[in-house]
């Protein structure tokens, strides 16, 4: 079987020695190529533009437009390309505008490198990766105070979940493994794996058994996608 495509990823960190230990770690794993690297943010954006990255791993405080409104710009003109932040700095503020300026991500620099890579990996799938000391500030995000609109319940405006990750928890809820999920969304089973570890991180659960039943006990997956997989 011929070997999938690695990952071509975009590294914004205008600290000099920072981003060559990344850069360095990163090309050590066969999943992954660094194929450009930025120091600013006005930078960031024309290397994106020019390169089409599969995954933009991003700074924030950054020199010139900054990290946030990189970002933003990014998402702008290529709301296709994920981008994971690599932050030093984690308050509610700078999250709240991260989320609202797009990232799929968000790590702080003292991540773990398998964590690290595992994160680029989820974005890369159309999962999304929190650093556990986000998870809840994002959750705050979520749960908005004002009424439902257009018929969402509460639970369903606190949903953290993505669509496809409230399918593939009620799969997990009806027991099924990473290949029976893998088989019957037509996805790759590394696929699955990241989403269920993405799952994991925001439902802020250790295991399978565990998201299943929170899923059913706050009612975050759909009843029809549970009893259609039962």
């Amino acid at each position: 079987m011929k070997p999938a495509n690695p990952l071509r990823i975009l590294l914004v960190e205008d600290d000099e020695l920072f981003r060559l230990g990344l850069q360095t770690r990163l090309q050590q794993e066969t999943c992954l190529q660094v194929i450009a690297e930025a120091e600013d943010g006005e930078t960031a954006v024309e290397l994106t533009q020019q390169y089409l990255p599969d995954v933009v791993v991003l700074d924030v405080g950054l020199p010139g437009i900054g990290g946030i409104e990189a970002c933003r710009q990014i998402k702008h003109r290529h709301p296709e390309i994920p981008i994971l932040i690599l932050t030093s700095h984690s308050q509610k503020s700078l999250i709240e505008r991260l989320i609202a300026a797009g990232a799929q991500g968000y790590c702080l620099k003292g991540i773990a490198a398998e964590n690290l890579v595992l994160a680029i990996r989820s974005v890369a799938a159309g999962a999304s990766w929190w650093d556990k000391a986000a998870t809840a500030e994002i959750r705050a995000v979520f749960a908005k105070p004002e009424p439902p609109k257009n018929g969402l319940t509460p639970t369903a405006l606190e949903n953290p979940l993505t669509k496809r990750e409230q399918e593939i928890l009620a799969l997990v809820a009806a027991g099924k493994s990473n290949q029976e999920i893998a088989q019957i969304l037509y996805i790759a089973q590394g696929t699955v794996r990241v989403h269920v570890h993405a799952i994991l991180q925001k439902l802020e659960v250790r295991d399978r058994t565990q998201a299943a039943v929170l899923a059913i006990q706050k009612g975050l997956v759909a009843e029809e996608l549970l009893g259609s997989q039962s």
